[in-house]
């Protein structure tokens, strides 16, 4: 029988495609690959779904766990160096085509043909210029920032401190939470007609850290405000204010990418394949702190 097989289903993401998978096709249409047997036996023990070992070190490993699919989730991995997450990418592409996978579904990055940051964004474009070269039926997932980057526990830094610094600006950033994008996944995943197509998986609408600041300020009750200073100031009061310099060097350069309005791009595909709007950013902190919306 043939499967659908997803790579990373261990992961945030993956846990969360393979959940609403569930409610869409059979278990037994679905296996995953997965490096760690043993948190996989964990978590989809009890549902029969078939666990194989896959890792992306281990190019023949895949190419095993990739056999008898009909579909292959491709979920980008999760390492820092560009190269080596590139390398290991077509490693998989070329598993899977030795194992005879008919249709690639790759998880790639918003915007990227727009200048979306290109730190992420470069991996993306070659892994997707080495599927479209591989010949296989691909359909690419360009998925936006992650909102629990954006809408997690450190925000009560910014409400106990009454202030934002970035130096972002007035700039936008799309943002979706892992949920949607996960049940835009399932959706495709268990459905025909997407082969070959790209979709933008961001929202609709955008948000800037002086709306950060304004839902802040309404869930808190405190006044919290955003201040946007030049990089290297921005970059001398995030270390100042404790944030690891190598954290903080990332972050001057995501708002130096959104102040240039790279963040910005806004899409309809994602409420298309989900038949509502994502989450927006309001409501997940809304969520978050426990507050009605």
């Amino acid at each position: 029988m043939s499967k659908i097989v997803v790579t990373g289903a261990t992961g945030e993401l993956g846990q969360l495609v393979v959940k609403h998978l569930l409610k869409r096709v059979p278990t037994s249409q679905i296996a995953v690959s997965v490096r760690n047997l043993e948190k996989a036996a964990g978590l989809f023990g009890d549902q029969d779904i078939e666990v194989r070992y896959g890792d992306y070190d281990d190019p023949s490993s895949l190419e095993k766990s990739f056999v008898g699919a009909s579909k292959l989730l491709l979920i980008s991995t999760p390492q820092d160096d560009s190269i080596v997450r590139i390398r290991k990418h077509v490693d998989a592409i070329q598993a899977a085509k030795k194992a005879g996978v008919k249709h690639i579904i790759y998880t790639s990055f918003a915007a990227i043909d727009k200048g979306a940051f290109p730190p992420l964004g470069n991996v993306h474009l070659a892994t997707e210029y080495t599927l479209r070269a591989s010949g296989l039926s691909t359909t690419i997932l360009r998925n936006a920032f992650y909102q629990e980057a954006f809408a997690n526990e450190s925000l009560q830094a910014y409400i106990d401190h009454g202030v934002i610094i970035t130096s972002a600006g007035e700039g936008k950033l799309n943002t979706v939470e892992r949920n949607d994008l996960a049940i835009a996944t399932a959706n495709v995943l268990a459905e025909e007609g997407h082969e070959n197509k790209t979709y933008e998986l961001a929202s609709s609408e955008t948000w800037n850290y002086d709306e950060l600041a304004n839902i802040l300020s309404d869930v808190s009750g405190k006044t919290v405000s955003h201040q946007s200073f030049s990089d290297s100031n921005a970059l001398e009061k995030l270390i100042e204010s404790g944030v690891p310099e190598g954290i903080a060097q990332f972050q001057i350069t995501l708002y130096n990418s959104i102040a240039n309005g790279n963040e910005g791009n806004t899409s309809h595909d994602l409420e298309e394949l989900i038949g509502r709007k994502p989450i927006s950013i309001r409501e997940s902190i809304t969520h978050l702190f426990n507050r009605p919306i």
